[in-house]
C-alpha cells in the first residue's frame, strides 16, 4: 500500500491536493490538541487568579479590622486638672515624664470614670495616658481647656464588643456601645508604633524600620559585588577548571536553603560583632549572602545576551576594554541585571529563618535607631504575632502582611521604573 500523498506535494506535482482517510485523521487530532492545550492553559490562569484573589480577599477581609481598635470616649478637663507646662517644656524629651509625674495617669482614670462609670474605666488600655501625653506634647494649648479623646479599651473589652470572651464583659461592651461610649475606629497609630503585649497597642512602624534598613544593607553589600563578579567572570575570567567550580559553586548557592546562610551568620557575623545581634547591619548581610548568586547568575545571562557587535564596534572606535564593559556593556545589560536583582530582593525580604537565628525575633519597643540597634523586620513580626494566644493578634497580623505586600509592591515598582528607565534597544 502506497503512503497517502500530503497536499503539498501534491500542489506541486501539477494535480489536485488529495486529502486521504489517513491524512484527515491525523488533522483532526491536531486540531483537537491544539484545542485541549489552549484548554489546559487557560485553566491554569483561571485556577492561579482565582487562587490569588482567595488570598488577597481573605488577607483584605481580616486585614480591615486589624487596622481598627476598640476605643472608649473619655472627655478630659485640662483647665481644673492642675496640669502645668507650656510649648518650650512639652518640646523636651522628658516632657511624658514630667506630665507622669504631675498624675496624667490619675487624670485619665478619673476622667473615665466620671465618663463612663468606674467599670468601663477599668477597661481603659493601661498606656492610654501616653497617647494623651503625645497630644499633649503636639498641642500645648490642650492644657487650657476641655478636649474628647479616644482611647484603646483593653483587649478583653475588645473581644466582648466581638461577641467573645466572658459574658459579663460582652454585656459591658454592649452596654457601652448603645451609649456611645465605645466604638471601632480606623487606628492609625498602627503604622506609627511598634512592638507591644496589647493587641490594642501594637504597631509595625517598629519592623516596618527594621525591614527598611536591613533590605538597605542587602541592597549595597550584594548589588555591587554581585554585578562586579558577574562582569568578571562573564568579561575577564579565563576559561578554565577553576572559574568551572566558581560557577558550579555559585549556581548551587542559589538553591541552598535559607537557614543555612542563618547558621553562617550566626557563626562568622555574630562572633566578629557579638553585640550586634538582632541589628539590621547583621541581618542584611546575612541576606546579602543568599541574595548575591541570584543577581550574579541573573547578570551573567544579562551580559551575555548583549550582542557581541556591541562589543567589536566599541573596539574598532578605539575604547579601551575597560570602556567597553562599562560605558556599552554594562549599561545595556543593567535592566536585566536589575531584574534578578528584583527577584533577590524579593526573596530577601520575606525571609524569616535566617533572620530568626541570628536573633531578630526580639521584642522590640521601640523603633532602631540606626543600622546597629536592636530591630526585627516585618516577616518575624508576623511569625511572632500568628503564634500568640490572645485572639487580638489575629487581625493585627492580617493587618501586617497586608503592610508588607504594600511595602514588596512599592519595592518592585521603584525596581522596575529604574529597569525602564535604563532599557536600551539596539
Amino acid at each position: 500500500m502506497s503512503d497517502p500523498v500530503s497536499p503539498d506535494a501534491a500542489a506541486k506535482a501539477g494535480g489536485q491536493p488529495t486529502r486521504t482517510a489517513a491524512f484527515e485523521k491525523r488533522l483532526k487530532q491536531r486540531y483537537a490538541s491544539e484545542r485541549r492545550f489552549k484548554f489546559f492553559g487557560l485553566f491554569a490562569i483561571l485556577v492561579s487568579i482565582t487562587i490569588l484573589f482567595v488570598l488577597l480577599g481573605n488577607m483584605t477581609i481580616n486585614g480591615i479590622g486589624g487596622f481598627q481598635r476598640a476605643e472608649l470616649q473619655v472627655p478630659v478637663d485640662f483647665a481644673a486638672s492642675g496640669l502645668a507646662g507650656d510649648a518650650e517644656t512639652m518640646s523636651q524629651p522628658s516632657a511624658v515624664q514630667t506630665l507622669e509625674m504631675q498624675g496624667l495617669p490619675q487624670i485619665v482614670q478619673f476622667s473615665a470614670e466620671q465618663a463612663i462609670g468606674e467599670a468601663g474605666a477599668e477597661e481603659l488600655s493601661e498606656d492610654a495616658w501616653r497617647e494623651v501625653a503625645d497630644d499633649l506634647r503636639a498641642d500645648p494649648a490642650l492644657l487650657q481647656r476641655q478636649e474628647t479623646f479616644w482611647l484603646p479599651a483593653s483587649g478583653d473589652l475588645a473581644m466582648g464588643m466581638d461577641g467573645e470572651g466572658a459574658p459579663e464583659m460582652q454585656a459591658l461592651a454592649a452596654q457601652l456601645e448603645r451609649e456611645g461610649h465605645l466604638a471601632k475606629r480606623l487606628d492609625w497609630g498602627f503604622l506609627a508604633r511598634s512592638d507591644a503585649t496589647d493587641p490594642q497597642q501594637v504597631g509595625v512602624w517598629g519592623a516596618l524600620k527594621g525591614s527598611i534598613l536591613t533590605m538597605l544593607v542587602t541592597l549595597a553589600l550584594a548589588f555591587p559585588i554581585g554585578v562586579l563578579s558577574a562582569l568578571y567572570l562573564e568579561e575577564y575570567a579565563p576559561k578554565n577548571r577553576w572559574t568551572d567550580i566558581i560557577e558550579v559553586s555559585i549556581n548551587n548557592l542559589a538553591a541552598v536553603p535559607s537557614i543555612i546562610f542563618g547558621l553562617l551568620g550566626l557563626a562568622v557575623f555574630l562572633t566578629i560583632f557579638p553585640n550586634m545581634r538582632s541589628a539590621p547591619l547583621i541581618g542584611g548581610m546575612t541576606l546579602a549572602l543568599m541574595t548575591m548568586p541570584v543577581i550574579v547568575i541573573s547578570g551573567r545571562n544579562a551580559i551575555k545576551a548583549v550582542p557581541p557587535s556591541i562589543r567589536d564596534g566599541a573596539l574598532a572606535v578605539g575604547a579601551s576594554p575597560v570602556q567597553v564593559v562599562f560605558h556599552h556593556v554594562l549599561p545595556l545589560a543593567l535592566p536585566g541585571i536589575l531584574t534578578g536583582t528584583i527577584i533577590g530582593m524579593a526573596r530577601a525580604l520575606g525571609e524569616t529563618a535566617p533572620l530568626l537565628l541570628i536573633g531578630m525575633r526580639a521584642f522590640v519597643a521601640t523603633p532602631p535607631d540606626g543600622f546597629t540597634s536592636p530591630a526585627t523586620v516585618l516577616p518575624v513580626q508576623i511569625f511572632l504575632w500568628s503564634d500568640e494566644i490572645d485572639r487580638g493578634f489575629i487581625e493585627r497580623t492580617s493587618a501586617a502582611i497586608i503592610v508588607l505586600l504594600v511595602f514588596l509592591l512599592v519595592m518592585n515598582a521603584l525596581a522596575i521604573f529604574l529597569r525602564n528607565k535604563f532599557e536600551k534597544t539596539w
